[in-house]
């Protein structure tokens, strides 16, 4: 539980939780199971940026350990930034994978998602990082 920042939860049934609660509490049952293998699926759906940072740093950390981490993710920054290897799907198959830099290319991920795609690299750890294209050329900046 204090891997998963959910000490605070332990008094409150599970029904009386929110979205992203209920995900931090399902990733501190799995985690106490112990097991050689992590399957997770969309693991960082219902979170806020923080605890979606949090949830993926455990599987690194989990991974660094030996064990076998397999995320599901559709947040392709969130994918680049922290896997060590991604596998895009197409059609139900396997299109291609390998490290995110060499996999995350826009031609394969326009074909992917049909819809036209802008891969640059991150300025920070220079993981790419992909956006769709709309149809009108519009910036959107920070607030």
């Amino acid at each position: 539980m204090a891997a998963t920042e959910t000490e605070e939860f332990a008094g409150r049934p599970f029904s009386a939780l929110s979205g992203g609660e209920r995900a931090q509490v399902a990733l501190a049952r799995v985690l106490a199971q112990r097991t050689g293998l992590l399957l997770l699926d969309e693991p960082t759906a219902a979170l806020d940026l923080r605890h979606q940072e949090l949830v993926l740093r455990v599987c690194r950390e989990r991974a660094a350990a030996g064990v076998a981490v397999v995320v599901v993710l559709h947040d392709l920054g969130l994918a680049a930034a922290h896997a060590d290897r991604v596998g895009v799907l197409h059609d139900g198959r396997i299109a291609v994978e390998g490290p995110p830099s060499e996999v995350f290319g826009a031609e394969l991920l326009g074909r992917v998602y049909r819809q036209p795609v802008e891969v640059f690299p991150h300025p920070g750890p220079g993981s790419p990082s992909s956006c769709p294209c709309g149809t009108r050329n519009q910036t959107i900046h920070p607030l």
